[in-house]
């Protein structure tokens, strides 16, 4: 790419960056998981403990308006979503898998905040399971990473 074309970027330094997390209770024995690996993640990248807020919800339906919350509290350089939302027998994994997931991006567009996107909408628990921490990696982790690249690209970008 030719040099003079000024390229911008996040980066994944936390330090000095303050973040927030909604993590639903439905599915719990998943979303620990998913909340072990943010914070952990958020952690080794040079945030500092005291500068990590972890509001719990019932399930993932929830998680839009505590995230609206947190947005509108301009507290935070960034949010973080972790949910789990299991495939059943019936049409209610598609209306709360649909609707807390465009109310996450409806929260980030509004508020012109980064959300990490943690939500996992799965067919199985075997497949949960496999995004929290064993094969396919921690997609809260992986939420985590996006929050400090966002946040760090959005202050770079006010520059």
């Amino acid at each position: 790419m030719d040099e003079r074309i000024r390229v911008v970027e996040g980066h994944y330094n936390a330090r000095g960056l303050r973040f927030g997390i909604v993590a639903s209770r439905f599915n719990e024995f998943i979303v620990e998981r998913l909340l072990d690996g943010a914070v952990a993640t958020l952690i080794k990248h040079g945030a500092e403990p005291g500068d990590i807020e972890v509001v719990r919800v019932p399930g993932a339906f929830e998680i839009p308006l505590a995230l609206k919350r947190m947005a509108a509290s301009r507290k935070h350089d960034a949010l973080i979503a972790l949910g789990c939302v299991i495939r059943g027998a019936t049409a209610h994994f598609d209306y709360v898998a649909g609707e807390a997931a465009s109310g996450i991006g409806r929260v980030a567009l509004e508020h012109e905040i980064p959300i990490g996107f943690g939500l996992l909408t799965v067919d199985t628990i075997e497949q949960a399971v496999e995004r929290a921490g064993t094969k396919g990696g921690n997609k809260g982790a992986d939420a985590a990473l996006t929050a400090i690249e966002m946040a760090s690209l959005c202050r770079r970008m006010e520059q």
